[in-house]
């Protein structure tokens, strides 16, 4: 049987090939797609060729812990799709389940029992897809720790900018606040919790939201600041927005990118902490009590009480898979979050 895949031939160029699926074994699952979702930040860094050449793409996942960032590759990892085959070693029940999968962009694929991930009834398959970056608003907020009354920024209100706000906003905070040079994602930013949305590039929203923070004034700024904006020249604007002894959690991944952050002024006289968040491991801290089945079961109930549906900007035929990547690279301001509608496929 076969599959049509997505391919990164070089930068800014993707293709669609047909590759032949492995012979299902014992332990494996065959699964035919319905829905996969485009993670913006990462896949742009491959798309435009700015991912680091020596590292693999995540060894935390098996589809990926091999494959080094050398074109052309498939990549992707956030796919919803129905079981429609099983190995003699697993359980007849599970076809027909409805599963999620840290797999490339493809019609089809064949993985392990346990490279799946069920997803709970009750969710639609258009809102399972957002559980990768769901566990990663996760791991930001657990990471950032944010107490009760306190003040927090996010910067950038991309998918997991957005994310993020809505787990936030679930907490009993004194301020809730947003920035993004984007419009529209400045409203979106409101229909998940943020008190109010700022543009970057105006001095007089940037002026408010300072206001709001009380930088200026003793005990003022963010207790918390999450950079996610995938500019590393955030860093200085979370510099400047934080408050005495408080975090900024990165948490964007700028590939090939350096960021020349000013640690005098502000952050040297200020015992500010940066926190590096990535979500492929538990927390130190945590990993005593926290494993990845209980961090899913969290990110599951986020998707239940956040409906992150309602940020999908664009549902496309994977064939025009070109044209998606095209959007997000040339005009990210009409594209909030782009997914591949496998359902004509055969």
């Amino acid at each position: 049987m076969n599959t049509r895949q997505l391919w990164f031939v070089k930068p800014h160029q993707v293709e669609i090939r047909e590759q032949q699926l492995p012979v299902l074994q014992s332990d494996q699952v065959l699964v035919r797609n319905l829905y996969s979702a485009i993670s913006a930040g990462t896949e742009m860094l491959v798309y435009r060729g700015q991912l680091p050449a020596h590292m693999a793409l995540d060894e935390t996942l098996s589809a990926l812990g091999q494959q080094k960032v050398s074109y052309p590759l498939p990549y992707g990892y956030a796919c919803v799709g129905l079981i429609e085959a099983a190995g003699d070693g697993v359980a007849p029940d599970c076809v027909g389940k409805t599963v999620f999968s840290f797999q490339p962009h493809a019609s089809h694929h064949v993985c392990t029992m346990d490279a799946v991930i069920p997803v709970p009834n009750g969710i639609d398959p258009m809102e399972a897809v957002f559980l990768a970056n769901m566990e990663t608003a996760v791991n930001l907020v657990q990471d950032g720790n944010p107490r009760v009354g306190e003040r927090v920024v996010v910067l950038g209100q991309g998918i997991v900018g957005l994310l993020t706000s809505s787990v936030l906003a679930q907490f009993p905070l004194a301020g809730l606040y947003g920035v993004d040079s984007i419009a529209d994602r400045r409203r979106l930013s409101g229909c998940c919790g943020v008190q109010a949305a700022f543009d970057p590039d105006s001095d007089s929203d940037i002026k408010m939201l300072q206001e709001k923070l009380k930088v200026d004034e003793s005990g003022g700024g963010a207790d918390v600041v999450f950079e996610l904006s995938g500019s590393p020249a955030a860093l200085n604007m979370a510099v400047d927005l934080c408050a005495y002894s408080g975090r900024i959690v990165v948490g964007s991944w700028y590939g090939t990118r350096s960021a020349e952050i000013n640690l005098g002024e502000r952050f040297h006289r200020n015992r500010m902490t940066i926190v590096s968040s990535q979500v492929s491991t538990i927390a130190p801290e945590l990993a005593g009590r926290w494993d990845k089945a209980r961090r899913f079961s969290v990110a599951w109930d986020m998707i239940k009480t956040c409906s992150p549906a309602q940020f999908i900007s664009h549902a496309l035929p994977f064939e025009k898979a070109g044209e998606a990547y095209q959007l997000l690279d040339e005009s990210p301001r009409d594209a909030t979050q782009i997914i591949f509608d496998y359902q004509n496929e055969g």
